[in-house]
C-alpha cells in the first residue's frame, strides 16, 4: 500500500493493526551511459512495493533525492547537502510519528546515503535522550537496510556478473530498474560493447575528481550484462531477506 494512494481514514485503520512503515530512499544520480538517473531511488521503490504486500505495510513517500554531490559532473545529477537530508528525513519520522508510527524501515538504494541516514538517526534518538523532541517520541525505532546488500542479491549478482557488477552503475541495479521499466530501458540499453567493457576503479574527492576519474559514470562495472530476467530474480532474492527482517524489527521489543 502506498500511503499517496490512501485516504486518511485507511491510514487511520491501518495504525490499529501496525506501527511500521516503509520508506525508500535513494537519489537522482548519473548511472553511465546505460544507466537510469533515478536508479538509486527506482531500486528500493521496485523492491519496496512487493516487500510491502509481503508483510503487509505501508509506504511512504520516496525520499528520491540523495548526498550524491559527487555526480555533479554529469548533467542531470541533483544533490542535496548532508544537513538537508538529515533535515528531511528528521521532518519525515517527525510527521508519520505524530499519528502513531514508531517503527520505520528505511529500504535505501544509494551507498552515498548510508553515513548521512545514520547522523539523522543519531538525531531523532538524541531529541528523546535529551528531552528536546516537541512531543513524546520515546519508542520510535529506525532501521537503514540496503537492498543491494542483502545476502541472497549478492549470491545471484556473484554468480551472473562476477567482478563486472562493479561498485556504481551495477549489472545488478540497472537489471532491476530494466525489469520494472522495460520500454524505458529499450531506449537507452545498447548491444554494444562500452569502452573500457569493465569500467576503472579507485577513489574519487569532489565532482571534477569524479568525472576525470571515471569519463563515462561508471566504477568497477559492465552494466551491458543487465537483463530483465536476472532483475526480476533480485527483486524476489531483496524481497524475501528483507520481509524477514523487516518482521523481525517490527516485532521487537
Amino acid at each position: 500500500m502506498r500511503l499517496q494512494l490512501m485516504v486518511w481514514p485507511e491510514v487511520e485503520e491501518y495504525l490499529k493493526r501496525s506501527s511500521g512503515i516503509i520508506i525508500p530512499i535513494g537519489s537522482a544520480e548519473q548511472h553511465g551511459p546505460t544507466g537510469f538517473i533515478g536508479t538509486d531511488a527506482l531500486c528500493p521503490e521496485i523492491v519496496a512495493e512487493t516487500l510491502a504486500k509481503e508483510v503487509d505495510a505501508l509506504i511512504a513517500p520516496t525520499i528520491s533525492v540523495g548526498m550524491a554531490q559527487h555526480h555533479l559532473g554529469f548533467p542531470g545529477s541533483i544533490t542535496l547537502r548532508p544537513t538537508t537530508l538529515i533535515s528531511v528525513i528528521g521532518d519525515y519520522v517527525a510527521s508519520l510519528s505524530c499519528h502513531g508510527f514508531d517503527r520505520f524501515y528505511f529500504v535505501n538504494g544509494h551507498g552515498g546515503n548510508i553515513a548521512t541516514v545514520k547522523a539523522a538517526f543519531d538525531e531523532i534518538y538524541a531529541e528523546s535522550s535529551l528531552g528536546t523532541a516537541k512531543h513524546n517520541r520515546a519508542g520510535i525505532r529506525c532501521v537503514l537496510r540496503n537492498w543491494f546488500d542483502c545476502p541472497s542479491v549478492h549470491e545471484i549478482e556473484a554468480e551472473a556478473f562476477g567482478e563486472a557488477n562493479g561498485s556504481h552503475a551495477t549489472a545488478g541495479e540497472v537489471s532491476l530498474t530494466y525489469f520494472a521499466y522495460p520500454e524505458d530501458a529499450a531506449r537507452i540499453k545498447s548491444a554494444d560493447k562500452l569502452s573500457p567493457e569493465i569500467a576503472p576503479t579507485g577513489s574519487f574527492y569532489d565532482s571534477a575528481d569524479y568525472r576525470r576519474r571515471f569519463p563515462d559514470g561508471r566504477i568497477g562495472s559492465d552494466p551491458t550484462l543487465a537483463t530483465e530476467a536476472l532483475g526480476e530474480k533480485l527483486r524476489a532474492a531483496a524481497v524475501k531477506d528483507l520481509a524477514a527482517d523487516y518482521n523481525k524489527f517490527l516485532n521487537a521489543e
